[in-house]
């Protein structure tokens, strides 16, 4: 018999990006989804907004200090749901170095799977956890801005700024 799915909460929060939704189970952060978010799940799936939840303050210092320019990575408990392969591109995500690219083919090689790059974009676009889990640092095989779930402009600005952090 399979457990019952955890209790979902959400909150929302200010960014230079606009505002964000965290989405927790109760224990870890699920989700972090832009306005107009391209996958963004229906707004019932989020469950009862509730801004003391376990782990949004510290999300919510975090986001604030990647924005800042003063953080370079997260170390929030995460739990992004998807398949098994999902969930590999989003642990590789997650290694790419604050204020660098890849290209999804450079991915595709670093999860051992050289000639996924089209599955490996489609799993990209899935991240449930955008910014925290960077996959606006993954661009076309020329260096080219290629789709991103909040949007080109936000993906933009958010490369912009950690480019202005690692090249002052």
């Amino acid at each position: 018999m399979k457990a019952p799915a955890p209790t979902r909460v959400h909150t929302t929060v200010d960014s230079p990006i606009g505002e964000l939704t965290l989405v927790s189970d109760g224990t870890h952060l699920v989700g972090v989804y832009m306005t107009e978010h391209r996958h963004r799940p229906d707004q019932t799936t989020f469950g009862e907004r509730d801004d003391d939840a376990t782990p949004f303050a510290a999300a919510r210092t975090q986001l604030g200090e990647y924005f800042a320019g003063e953080r370079t990575e997260f170390d929030l408990p995460l739990a992004p749901v998807g398949t098994e392969f999902q969930r590999r591109v989003w642990e590789m995500l997650a290694t790419i170095p604050y204020g660098e690219t890849w290209s999804y083919g450079r991915l595709a090689e670093r999860i051992g799977n050289p000639r996924a790059s089209r599955a490996v974009g489609l799993a990209n676009g899935r991240n449930p956890l955008s910014i925290v889990v960077p996959c606006h640092r993954v661009v076309g095989a020329n260096g080219a801005m290629t789709g991103y779930g909040g949007g080109l402009e936000r993906k933009q600005t958010l490369l912009d700024l950690e480019r202005r952090r690692t090249h002052h």
